[in-house]
């Protein structure tokens, strides 16, 4: 099995009659990839810890803490109260993540049958909700009364909609098999 790594340097002699791509700089790659984890709920110090460490082993890389913009009475929020976290991977962790999350993680998700063509944006990117993160294989032992969700968001430079598609199926992103067009 080839990592995403491998068959991004392989992307142009695969993807040039698809496309029709003239040149090896118009193949699309992979820019970064977003991980955004919310903690709304957890008022608790030793919670939010919990949720920033978990992310640390998943991604690799510390999670930066994000604070609310403003402050909002109904859901007692205050400007700077933590809200949630945020990591951006790139390079060689950007891939190992990836790798982890499509060959390991995804294939253990409950009820998983792939992920909908609708979450590619018109810019090229795509956007991946993960409902729990014990799907990862370094939170398996975790304590369950903790578990959060979070976004994964691949930043690409492929310009279209329909080239990211292609690009995506090419790099092994599992897409729902039905009638799934817009």
């Amino acid at each position: 099995m080839k990592s995403i790594k491998d068959k991004q340097k392989v992307a142009f002699a695969t993807l040039k009659e698809k496309m029709g791509y003239t040149n090896v700089m118009q193949t699309p790659r992979l820019q970064k990839v977003v991980i955004n984890a919310g903690v709304g709920s957890f008022k608790d110090k030793k919670k939010i810890e919990i949720v920033q460490d978990r992310l640390a082993k998943i991604t690799g890389q510390k999670a930066a803490i994000r604070g609310a913009k403003k402050s909002i009475a109904t859901y007692k929020t205050r400007t700077g109260d933590t809200v949630g976290m945020q990591t951006t991977l790139r390079g060689p962790r950007m891939y190992a993540f990836l790798d982890k999350l499509l060959n390991i993680a995804l294939p253990r998700t409950k009820d998983f049958r792939g992920i909908s063509a609708k979450a590619i944006d018109e810019i090229g990117n795509i956007t991946i909700g993960i409902p729990e993160h014990t799907i990862f294989p370094e939170a398996v032992d975790e304590d369950l009364r903790d578990v959060f969700g979070m976004g994964i968001t691949v930043v690409t430079t492929a310009k279209t909609e329909p080239e990211a598609k292609a690009y995506f199926d090419y790099l092994g992103f599992p897409f729902k098999k039905d009638a799934d067009k817009r």
